[in-house]
Protein backbone atom coordinates (compact mmCIF):
# COMPACT_ATOMS: atom_id res chain seq x y z
CA UNK A 1 0.00 0.00 0.00
CA UNK A 2 1.33 3.40 -0.92
CA UNK A 3 2.22 5.48 2.11
CA UNK A 4 1.69 9.21 2.07
CA UNK A 5 4.16 11.54 3.71
CA UNK A 6 3.48 12.09 7.42
CA UNK A 7 1.65 15.28 8.34
CA UNK A 8 4.08 17.90 9.60
CA UNK A 9 1.36 20.07 11.12
CA UNK A 10 0.59 23.71 10.40
CA UNK A 11 2.99 26.55 10.83
CA UNK A 12 4.06 27.36 14.35
CA UNK A 13 1.98 29.81 16.31
CA UNK A 14 3.75 32.81 17.81
CA UNK A 15 5.77 31.98 20.90
CA UNK A 16 5.05 33.65 24.21
CA UNK A 17 8.78 33.51 25.02
CA UNK A 18 11.15 36.11 23.68
CA UNK A 19 13.67 33.35 22.97
CA UNK A 20 11.82 31.22 20.41
CA UNK A 21 15.00 29.94 18.72
CA UNK A 22 14.34 26.35 19.77
CA UNK A 23 10.72 26.32 18.61
CA UNK A 24 11.66 27.85 15.26
CA UNK A 25 14.34 25.23 14.71
CA UNK A 26 11.82 22.49 15.55
CA UNK A 27 9.62 23.81 12.74
CA UNK A 28 12.59 24.05 10.34
CA UNK A 29 12.35 27.82 10.27
CA UNK A 30 15.35 30.21 10.14
CA UNK A 31 17.13 30.98 13.42
CA UNK A 32 19.76 33.52 14.39
CA UNK A 33 22.10 30.96 15.96
CA UNK A 34 22.25 27.24 16.64
CA UNK A 35 19.88 26.37 19.52
CA UNK A 36 21.07 24.08 22.30
CA UNK A 37 19.67 22.25 25.32
CA UNK A 38 20.72 18.98 26.96
CA UNK A 39 18.82 15.90 28.00
CA UNK A 40 18.91 15.54 31.81
CA UNK A 41 20.16 19.12 32.02
CA UNK A 42 18.47 19.44 35.43
CA UNK A 43 20.44 16.90 37.43
CA UNK A 44 23.19 15.83 39.75
CA UNK A 45 26.05 17.61 37.96
CA UNK A 46 24.66 20.91 39.28
CA UNK A 47 25.51 21.77 42.91
CA UNK A 48 22.21 23.65 43.31
CA UNK A 49 20.37 20.48 42.30
CA UNK A 50 22.32 18.43 44.84
CA UNK A 51 21.35 20.92 47.54
CA UNK A 52 17.67 20.30 46.84
CA UNK A 53 18.18 16.56 46.48
CA UNK A 54 19.92 16.39 49.88
CA UNK A 55 16.69 17.56 51.52
CA UNK A 56 14.10 15.76 49.42
CA UNK A 57 13.79 12.20 48.03
CA UNK A 58 13.72 11.95 44.25
CA UNK A 59 10.05 10.97 43.97
CA UNK A 60 9.07 13.81 46.31
CA UNK A 61 10.85 16.22 43.98
CA UNK A 62 8.95 14.83 40.99
CA UNK A 63 5.60 14.98 42.78
CA UNK A 64 5.96 18.42 44.35
CA UNK A 65 5.29 21.11 41.72
CA UNK A 66 7.33 23.80 43.45
CA UNK A 67 10.39 21.53 43.73
CA UNK A 68 10.07 20.24 40.17
CA UNK A 69 9.78 23.80 38.87
CA UNK A 70 12.78 24.96 40.91
CA UNK A 71 15.16 22.32 39.54
CA UNK A 72 13.79 22.71 35.99
CA UNK A 73 14.83 26.37 36.12
CA UNK A 74 18.35 25.72 37.40
CA UNK A 75 20.12 24.91 34.09
CA UNK A 76 18.27 27.73 32.32
CA UNK A 77 19.57 30.23 34.84
CA UNK A 78 23.11 28.82 35.03
CA UNK A 79 23.76 27.74 31.44
CA UNK A 80 21.54 29.90 29.23
CA UNK A 81 20.13 26.97 27.25
CA UNK A 82 17.41 27.61 24.69
CA UNK A 83 14.77 25.29 26.17
CA UNK A 84 13.80 23.81 29.51
CA UNK A 85 12.60 20.25 29.95
CA UNK A 86 10.24 19.51 32.81
CA UNK A 87 11.92 17.78 35.74
CA UNK A 88 10.13 14.47 36.19
CA UNK A 89 10.68 10.80 35.33
CA UNK A 90 9.21 8.63 32.58
CA UNK A 91 8.03 6.11 35.20
CA UNK A 92 5.87 8.56 37.15
CA UNK A 93 2.69 7.75 35.13
CA UNK A 94 3.46 4.03 35.41
CA UNK A 95 3.14 4.36 39.19
CA UNK A 96 -0.27 5.97 38.61
CA UNK A 97 -1.26 2.80 36.74
CA UNK A 98 -0.74 0.74 39.89
CA UNK A 99 2.86 -0.38 39.47
CA UNK A 100 4.88 -0.03 42.69
CA UNK A 101 7.74 2.40 42.19
CA UNK A 102 10.69 3.42 44.30
CA UNK A 103 14.19 4.69 43.63
CA UNK A 104 17.18 3.46 45.60
CA UNK A 105 20.54 5.21 45.50
CA UNK A 106 22.88 3.34 43.22
CA UNK A 107 20.17 0.96 42.01
CA UNK A 108 17.81 3.21 40.10
CA UNK A 109 14.10 2.47 39.67
CA UNK A 110 12.61 -0.60 41.32
CA UNK A 111 9.12 -1.71 40.27
CA UNK A 112 8.27 -4.73 42.39
CA UNK A 113 8.16 -8.26 41.01
CA UNK A 114 7.36 -7.19 37.46
CA UNK A 115 4.26 -7.61 35.29
CA UNK A 116 4.75 -10.88 33.41
CA UNK A 117 1.36 -12.39 32.64
CA UNK A 118 -2.12 -11.45 31.48
CA UNK A 119 -3.42 -11.16 35.05
CA UNK A 120 -0.72 -8.59 35.81
CA UNK A 121 -1.62 -6.56 32.75
CA UNK A 122 -5.35 -6.68 33.56
CA UNK A 123 -4.62 -5.39 37.06
CA UNK A 124 -3.19 -2.15 35.66
CA UNK A 125 -5.48 0.84 35.31
CA UNK A 126 -5.62 3.77 32.93
CA UNK A 127 -4.97 6.90 35.03
CA UNK A 128 -6.70 10.24 34.66
CA UNK A 129 -3.84 12.71 34.02
CA UNK A 130 -5.81 15.67 35.35
CA UNK A 131 -6.38 13.94 38.69
CA UNK A 132 -3.82 11.19 39.21
CA UNK A 133 -0.98 13.23 37.69
CA UNK A 134 -2.19 16.71 38.55
CA UNK A 135 1.14 17.56 40.16
CA UNK A 136 2.84 17.27 36.76
CA UNK A 137 0.35 19.69 35.19
CA UNK A 138 0.70 22.07 38.13
CA UNK A 139 4.48 22.12 37.68
CA UNK A 140 4.03 22.98 34.00
CA UNK A 141 1.70 25.85 34.87
CA UNK A 142 4.13 27.16 37.49
CA UNK A 143 6.98 27.10 35.02
CA UNK A 144 5.05 28.84 32.27
CA UNK A 145 4.17 31.59 34.71
CA UNK A 146 7.80 31.88 35.78
CA UNK A 147 9.15 32.01 32.24
CA UNK A 148 6.63 34.72 31.35
CA UNK A 149 8.25 36.89 34.04
CA UNK A 150 11.78 36.35 32.73
CA UNK A 151 11.53 38.46 29.60
CA UNK A 152 14.35 37.77 27.18
CA UNK A 153 15.67 35.02 29.45
CA UNK A 154 12.44 33.04 29.21
CA UNK A 155 12.60 29.86 27.15
CA UNK A 156 10.08 27.29 25.86
CA UNK A 157 9.13 24.40 28.12
CA UNK A 158 9.36 20.82 26.87
CA UNK A 159 7.06 18.14 28.28
CA UNK A 160 7.95 14.49 27.88
CA UNK A 161 6.86 10.89 28.23
CA UNK A 162 8.27 7.42 27.74
CA UNK A 163 7.07 5.33 24.80
CA UNK A 164 5.44 1.91 25.29
CA UNK A 165 8.45 -0.33 24.65
CA UNK A 166 10.73 1.52 27.05
CA UNK A 167 8.06 1.64 29.76
CA UNK A 168 7.37 -2.06 29.24
CA UNK A 169 11.07 -2.83 29.69
CA UNK A 170 10.94 -1.50 33.25
CA UNK A 171 7.48 -2.89 34.05
CA UNK A 172 8.24 -6.43 32.90
CA UNK A 173 11.79 -6.62 34.23
CA UNK A 174 10.90 -4.91 37.51
CA UNK A 175 13.64 -2.34 37.05
CA UNK A 176 16.87 -2.04 35.10
CA UNK A 177 18.13 -4.95 33.04
CA UNK A 178 21.30 -5.85 31.17
CA UNK A 179 19.67 -8.17 28.64
CA UNK A 180 15.86 -7.66 28.88
CA UNK A 181 15.44 -11.43 28.83
CA UNK A 182 12.02 -11.39 30.52
CA UNK A 183 10.63 -8.86 28.06
CA UNK A 184 11.94 -10.80 25.08
CA UNK A 185 10.53 -14.02 26.48
CA UNK A 186 7.06 -12.51 26.87
CA UNK A 187 7.23 -11.03 23.38
CA UNK A 188 8.02 -14.45 21.84
CA UNK A 189 6.12 -16.81 24.15
CA UNK A 190 3.01 -14.73 24.90
CA UNK A 191 2.74 -12.05 22.20
CA UNK A 192 -0.94 -11.44 22.95
CA UNK A 193 -0.19 -10.37 26.52
CA UNK A 194 2.86 -8.42 25.40
CA UNK A 195 0.87 -6.43 22.87
CA UNK A 196 -1.99 -5.85 25.31
CA UNK A 197 0.51 -4.26 27.68
CA UNK A 198 1.95 -2.07 24.92
CA UNK A 199 -1.56 -1.06 23.86
CA UNK A 200 -2.46 0.00 27.40
CA UNK A 201 0.79 1.94 27.71
CA UNK A 202 0.13 3.64 24.37
CA UNK A 203 -3.29 4.81 25.51
CA UNK A 204 -1.87 6.07 28.80
CA UNK A 205 0.95 7.91 27.06
CA UNK A 206 -1.41 9.52 24.56
CA UNK A 207 -3.63 10.86 27.36
CA UNK A 208 -0.68 11.94 29.50
CA UNK A 209 1.11 13.78 26.70
CA UNK A 210 -2.05 15.58 25.61
CA UNK A 211 -2.64 16.75 29.18
CA UNK A 212 0.87 18.20 29.40
CA UNK A 213 0.41 20.24 26.23
CA UNK A 214 -2.99 21.44 27.40
CA UNK A 215 -1.34 22.51 30.68
CA UNK A 216 1.19 24.61 28.76
CA UNK A 217 4.10 22.49 27.47
CA UNK A 218 5.28 24.24 24.30
CA UNK A 219 7.08 21.24 22.80
CA UNK A 220 6.99 17.54 23.57
CA UNK A 221 9.66 14.84 23.52
CA UNK A 222 8.92 11.12 23.44
CA UNK A 223 11.66 8.88 24.82
CA UNK A 224 12.26 5.34 23.58
CA UNK A 225 15.56 4.75 25.32
CA UNK A 226 15.51 0.99 24.78
CA UNK A 227 14.26 0.96 21.19
CA UNK A 228 17.54 -0.57 20.04
CA UNK A 229 17.24 -3.81 22.01
CA UNK A 230 15.08 -5.46 19.32
CA UNK A 231 15.74 -6.44 15.74
CA UNK A 232 14.33 -4.25 13.00
CA UNK A 233 11.62 -6.80 12.18
CA UNK A 234 10.64 -7.13 15.85
CA UNK A 235 10.47 -3.36 16.17
CA UNK A 236 8.27 -3.04 13.10
CA UNK A 237 5.87 -5.80 14.17
CA UNK A 238 5.54 -5.26 17.91
CA UNK A 239 6.61 -1.70 18.67
CA UNK A 240 5.93 0.65 15.78
CA UNK A 241 2.09 0.45 15.82
CA UNK A 242 1.95 1.19 19.54
CA UNK A 243 4.52 3.97 19.22
CA UNK A 244 2.39 5.68 16.59
CA UNK A 245 -0.70 5.29 18.76
CA UNK A 246 1.07 6.74 21.80
CA UNK A 247 2.00 9.89 19.89
CA UNK A 248 -1.53 10.62 18.70
CA UNK A 249 -2.30 12.67 21.78
CA UNK A 250 -0.08 15.66 21.07
CA UNK A 251 -1.70 18.37 18.90
CA UNK A 252 1.26 19.39 16.76
CA UNK A 253 -0.38 22.68 15.90
CA UNK A 254 0.24 23.61 19.54
CA UNK A 255 3.55 21.88 20.25
CA UNK A 256 6.25 20.49 17.95
CA UNK A 257 7.01 16.83 18.67
CA UNK A 258 10.44 15.23 19.16
CA UNK A 259 11.16 11.50 19.05
CA UNK A 260 14.28 10.10 20.72
CA UNK A 261 15.34 6.49 20.25
CA UNK A 262 18.44 4.99 21.81
CA UNK A 263 20.76 2.88 19.63
CA UNK A 264 18.59 3.81 16.66
CA UNK A 265 20.68 2.89 13.60
CA UNK A 266 18.78 -0.31 12.74
CA UNK A 267 15.39 1.39 13.04
CA UNK A 268 16.23 4.64 11.23
CA UNK A 269 14.13 3.67 8.19
CA UNK A 270 11.06 3.35 10.43
CA UNK A 271 11.65 6.77 11.96
CA UNK A 272 10.66 8.29 8.62
CA UNK A 273 7.12 7.17 9.45
CA UNK A 274 6.96 9.06 12.73
CA UNK A 275 4.38 11.91 12.87
CA UNK A 276 6.93 14.23 14.47
CA UNK A 277 8.82 17.42 13.71
CA UNK A 278 12.21 16.47 15.16
CA UNK A 279 14.18 13.22 15.33
CA UNK A 280 16.64 13.14 18.22
CA UNK A 281 19.56 10.88 17.29
CA UNK A 282 21.76 8.99 19.74
CA UNK A 283 25.54 9.50 19.63
CA UNK A 284 26.24 6.25 17.79
CA UNK A 285 24.83 7.55 14.47
CA UNK A 286 26.48 10.55 12.74
CA UNK A 287 23.92 13.23 11.95
CA UNK A 288 24.80 13.32 8.27
CA UNK A 289 24.10 9.58 8.03
CA UNK A 290 20.78 10.08 9.81
CA UNK A 291 19.88 12.96 7.49
CA UNK A 292 20.54 10.83 4.41
CA UNK A 293 18.36 8.03 5.77
CA UNK A 294 15.33 9.97 7.04
CA UNK A 295 15.26 12.69 4.40
CA UNK A 296 14.69 16.45 4.58
CA UNK A 297 11.28 16.53 6.26
CA UNK A 298 12.60 16.48 9.84
CA UNK A 299 14.74 18.68 12.00
CA UNK A 300 17.48 16.65 13.68
CA UNK A 301 18.47 16.93 17.32
CA UNK A 302 21.70 15.79 18.92
CA UNK A 303 24.05 14.21 19.21
CA UNK A 304 27.29 14.78 21.11
CA UNK A 305 28.54 11.75 23.02
CA UNK A 306 27.87 12.61 26.69
CA UNK A 307 31.37 11.36 27.48
CA UNK A 308 32.82 14.30 25.56
CA UNK A 309 31.78 16.55 28.45
CA UNK A 310 34.25 14.70 30.67
CA UNK A 311 37.16 15.76 28.45
CA UNK A 312 39.14 19.00 28.75
CA UNK A 313 37.22 21.90 27.21
CA UNK A 314 39.32 22.16 24.00
CA UNK A 315 38.75 18.47 23.23
CA UNK A 316 35.06 18.79 24.08
CA UNK A 317 34.74 21.76 21.73
CA UNK A 318 36.45 19.82 18.94
CA UNK A 319 33.94 16.99 19.36
CA UNK A 320 31.08 19.49 19.40
CA UNK A 321 32.40 21.14 16.23
CA UNK A 322 32.24 17.79 14.45
CA UNK A 323 28.61 17.36 15.50
CA UNK A 324 27.82 20.88 14.25
CA UNK A 325 29.47 20.15 10.93
CA UNK A 326 27.57 16.90 10.39
CA UNK A 327 24.34 18.56 11.53
CA UNK A 328 24.51 20.89 8.55
CA UNK A 329 23.30 17.98 6.44
CA UNK A 330 19.88 18.43 8.03
CA UNK A 331 17.35 21.09 7.07
CA UNK A 332 17.42 22.24 10.71
CA UNK A 333 19.60 21.23 13.66
CA UNK A 334 19.06 21.51 17.41
CA UNK A 335 22.27 20.79 19.31
CA UNK A 336 21.92 18.30 22.14
CA UNK A 337 23.65 15.26 23.57
CA UNK A 338 23.17 11.76 22.20
CA UNK A 339 21.86 10.76 25.64
CA UNK A 340 21.56 12.40 29.04
CA UNK A 341 24.26 14.47 30.72
CA UNK A 342 26.11 12.46 33.40
CA UNK A 343 26.57 13.39 37.07
CA UNK A 344 30.36 13.63 36.74
CA UNK A 345 30.25 16.60 34.35
CA UNK A 346 31.54 19.91 35.67
CA UNK A 347 29.05 22.79 35.35
CA UNK A 348 31.72 25.01 33.80
CA UNK A 349 32.19 22.45 31.01
CA UNK A 350 28.46 22.38 30.33
CA UNK A 351 28.45 26.19 30.22
CA UNK A 352 31.42 26.17 27.85
CA UNK A 353 29.51 23.83 25.54
CA UNK A 354 26.46 26.10 25.44
CA UNK A 355 28.61 29.15 24.74
CA UNK A 356 30.52 27.29 22.02
CA UNK A 357 27.33 26.15 20.28
CA UNK A 358 25.83 29.64 20.45
CA UNK A 359 28.91 30.85 18.63
CA UNK A 360 28.16 28.60 15.65
CA UNK A 361 26.07 29.58 12.67
CA UNK A 362 22.79 27.74 12.23
CA UNK A 363 22.25 25.55 9.19
CA UNK A 364 21.28 27.61 6.13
Amino acid sequence: MKRTAPDRGPAASPSTSVNDRFLRACRRQPVDKLPVWMMRQAGRYLPEYREVRAKHPFLEMCRTPELAARVTLQPVERLGVDAAILFCDILIPVAAMGVPLKFEEGKGPMLGAGVRDSAGVKALRLPDPGKDLKFVMDAIRLLRAEFSKMGSKGVPLIGFAGLPLTLACYIIEGGKSSDFSRLKAMMKDDPTTFESLLDLLARMTSDYSRAQVEAGAQAFQFFDTWAGILTASEYERFVLPHTLKAMEGVPRSQAPVIHFAGDCRRILPFLKRMPVDVLSIDWRVPLDEAARTVGPDFALQGNLDPGALLQPIPEMEAAAAEVVAKGRAAKSHIFNLGHGITPEVKPETALALVEFVHGQKAAP
